[in-house]
């Protein structure tokens, strides 16, 4: 299977120049603020803990806001994406942020041989897997970036979130897409994006997979890696269900009602132990 990898990357590249105009995306701050870190990287940061002097990779880090943010942290970061529009947007962003952040082209399953040496962190950040047909693949190219005693960090939507009927209008939450991973994709065909933009988008469909919690954790288990914490969460950084969610700061959302009915995010950490 190969035409999803052309289908999404014609849908990130034409995305990469709007999101990086988007007030969503924080550029201006990161530039004028030396300090600045995203929202989702300040969530991360009590799980994170402290990553100063730590070689670190973002893989699929889009326009790499997320992977600035952890250099400011203090580690030496790596952004990768297979999107060529995105990490041109990645280095511009950098440039202008003064960060010394270096960012590569290539499909996260190439990303082994696209990357030199071993990382003590390998970071994944939200609505990143589901892009992915084989967790388990994932799981393996991960564990090979990983030095001994190195980490793996992931904050992503929780699969029961992407099973959602995002079309109801009577406010049911239920479920009518996939939760485990399916051979074949789920097509979407979608207009616009996930942050304000005025742009009128060319290439709106998309080739995507969810994973279950428990293929994800096996996948993470069967590459070699210890799980170190695995933590669910009632919020997602952006307004998953219109209408239905409130925000309830740092540009975290939650249900409106009855917010412990549905695991909106989780944390999941491993490590590869040392040899």
């Amino acid at each position: 299977m190969t035409d999803y990898l052309d289908v999404n990357r014609a849908n990130w590249d034409e995305r990469a120049a709007p999101h990086a105009a988007s007030p969503d995306y924080h550029v201006k701050d990161f530039a004028t603020d030396p300090t600045y870190l995203s929202q989702v990287v300040r969530f991360d940061l009590p799980r994170l803990g402290d990553i100063a002097g730590l070689r670190g990779v973002h893989l699929q880090c889009h326009i790499g806001t997320d992977t600035i943010s952890l250099s400011r942290l203090g580690a030496t970061m790596t952004g990768l994406d297979f999107s060529g529009a995105s990490v041109e947007q990645a280095r511009a962003i950098a440039a202008r942020a003064g960060a010394d952040v270096a960012f590569v082209q290539s499909d996260v399953y190439a990303a082994r041989e696209a990357l030199d040496g071993e990382f003590d962190l390998v970071y994944t950040g939200i609505g990143a897997l589901g892009w992915l047909p084989d967790i388990n693949r994932w799981a393996r190219t991960v564990a090979s970036l990983l030095a001994p005693g190195g980490r793996l960090f992931i904050r992503e939507g929780h699969p029961i979130l992407w099973a959602l009927d995002y079309d109801r209008t009577d406010g049911v939450i239920a479920l009518s897409e996939p939760y485990f991973e399916q051979a074949e994709p789920q097509i979407y065909d979608e207009p616009g994006t996930y942050v304000s933009s005025d742009h009128q988008f060319q290439h709106t469909t998309t080739h995507e997979w969810n994973h279950g919690l428990a293929e994800i954790v096996t996948a993470v288990l069967d590459a070699g890696l210890t799980l170190t914490g695995l933590e669910e969460h009632q919020s997602v950084p952006w307004d998953a269900l219109p209408g239905r969610m409130r925000e309830i700061g740092d540009g975290e959302y939650q249900l409106i009602e009855k917010p412990s009915r549905l695991p909106h995010t989780y944390t999941l950490q491993a490590r590869r132990l040392a040899d």
